[in-house]
């Protein structure tokens, strides 16, 4: 079995993640793991797959071919980078919203080698002050050889800078 990581977008419909799971299935493949979501009218997801080598191609053109999909990526497996021992942590950001947070908190853990392994943001109505708030749930994996205090007390630092709150958690 090949793994392939699948990647949808498409304009929302009912019975669209249905389509490419028959595709998978019609293809002997197997629906490992997927995170989906619908946004503004869009559906996106990113899905994991293992099917028999020998239907790879055949899948690919399959899935290129679906109706009412934007776009459909299928990258060719490629070597993985030596994964060494890291932790795993987790932060939430909440502040008013205004261009940048992302770029800057990315920015910081970019800077420390540490990959975000799911993050998740919303923007919401800020009740009581008025305006929209930004908020973000972000799990992120840390190099054996970073220190999480001193990447904790960097982002602490920048989200003063900032003007939004950052809690750390394990």
């Amino acid at each position: 079995m090949t793994t392939l990581v699948l990647t949808v977008v498409g304009n929302d419909r009912a019975g669209l993640v249905a389509a490419v799971a028959d595709v998978v299935a019609d293809h002997g493949g197997n629906w490992e793991r997927s995170q989906l979501a619908e946004l503004s009218g869009a559906f996106a997801g990113i899905v994991e797959v293992s099917v028999p080598a020998a239907r790879t191609e055949s899948l690919r053109a399959a899935l290129g071919a679906m109706e009412g999909l934007i776009a459909i990526a299928v990258p060719a497996a490629g070597p993985h980078p030596a994964a060494g021992p890291a932790r795993l942590i987790s932060f939430q950001v909440l502040g008013n919203d205004h261009p940048g947070i992302v770029k800057e908190i990315t920015s910081v853990l970019r800077g420390r080698g540490v990959s975000i392994e799911r993050m998740t943001t919303t923007t919401r109505d800020a009740a009581m002050a008025g305006g929209q708030l930004f908020d973000a749930s972000i799990a992120a994996s840390v190099p054996a050889d970073v220190d999480v205090d001193q990447l904790t007390a960097e982002l602490e630092r920048l989200a003063a800078e900032i003007q939004v709150d950052v809690t750390v958690g394990d």
